[in-house]
């Protein structure tokens, strides 16, 4: 692995090896930092923070204020990984300037590209990001900034008639300049067929093995979601959110029961100055009662 920055060339050089990225969410500085030493290399502050982070019930609610945090935080722990910042909800379906503007925002902030949901209907906003010299990353499939539309978090193209319509989704962000597309929710076949009508890169999030490397939430990787939902392609490798839930519960105990702080947690003064402490304690002397702090 090199320590050189991951760029949109690394990456292409990875698919000419047959090499798959490794693409995490992450959404502040120290996880930003503990991926970047792992080797990971991508990272997206995805808009998925409205769920996983804020605690809201989609992504729908969050915004560029929210999101140019996450990106800010993250981007000062990446040294290494190739940042993408998600574009969230009418961020950039309105118009080619607001489109422009809130990417920029978010490579201004740090990001090494955005990413936007949608093919055909978003493939003039691509156009006018990529023509701004923002490097810009679609998203097919099952995308969640539409989840009225598809009726709920469903696999998509489960027929060549489905899988068509996403291949010419493909091709259209291809012709406006995506350099890479990001599939989700699909069935393996599928998502095989759409990479090999595109030269660009390919990822997938729940697509299956035949893309050019794989994105999974964070949160679902390390066990903390806070939620019922656990996608099947999900493999867990951590269980921290029990891990943080029997730390808290210990902690709670010691203090309780008295065992923390324990002497080694405090900090040690001479024994001179201990005894004399201790003296004006037992005299009342330290503090008198009339005293009142000055706040300025």
């Amino acid at each position: 692995m090199s320590d050189h920055k991951v760029t949109v060339s690394t990456l292409a050089a990875l698919k000419a090896r047959d090499q798959r990225a490794v693409f995490l969410t992450a959404y502040d500085y120290p996880t930003a930092v503990f991926f970047d030493r792992a080797g990971v290399d991508m990272l997206l502050v995805g808009d998925s923070a409205a769920m996983t982070m804020l605690g809201m019930p989609n992504t729908l609610g969050i915004g560029m204020d929210d999101m140019i945090v996450f990106v800010r935080a993250v981007c000062r722990g990446a040294r290494r990984a190739f940042v993408v910042g998600d574009l969230p909800f009418l961020s950039y379906q309105v118009s080619d300037e607001d489109a422009v503007r809130n990417a920029g925002a978010f490579v201004a902030a740090g990001c090494d590209a955005v990413k936007c949901e949608g093919g055909e209907r978003v493939a003039r906003r691509v156009r006018a990001m990529t023509d701004a010299g923002i490097a810009v990353m679609g998203h097919l499939g099952l995308t969640p900034q539409s989840l009225a539309q598809l009726g709920g978090y469903r696999v998509q193209g489960k027929t060549l008639d489905a899988v068509q319509r996403i291949v010419d989704d493909a091709i259209a962000l291809e012709d406006a300049g995506a350099f890479a597309i990001l599939l989700e929710a699909m069935p393996s076949e599928a998502a095989a067929l759409v990479r090999e009508r595109v030269n660009v890169l390919v990822y997938g999030i729940g697509a299956g093995p035949h893309v050019d490397g794989q994105l999974v939430i964070s949160h679902d990787l390390l066990g903390n979601f806070v939620g019922d939902i656990r996608p099947r392609f999900v493999k867990r490798y951590a269980e921290l959110g029990r891990d943080i839930e029997r730390a808290a519960r210990e902690y709670a105990a010691d203090v309780r029961d008295g065992r923390f702080p324990a002497p080694e947690h405090c900090y040690a003064i001479t024994p001179e100055c201990e005894a004399e402490i201790r003296s004006a304690r037992s005299a009342h002397a330290l503090i008198s009662p009339s005293y009142a702090p000055t706040i300025p």
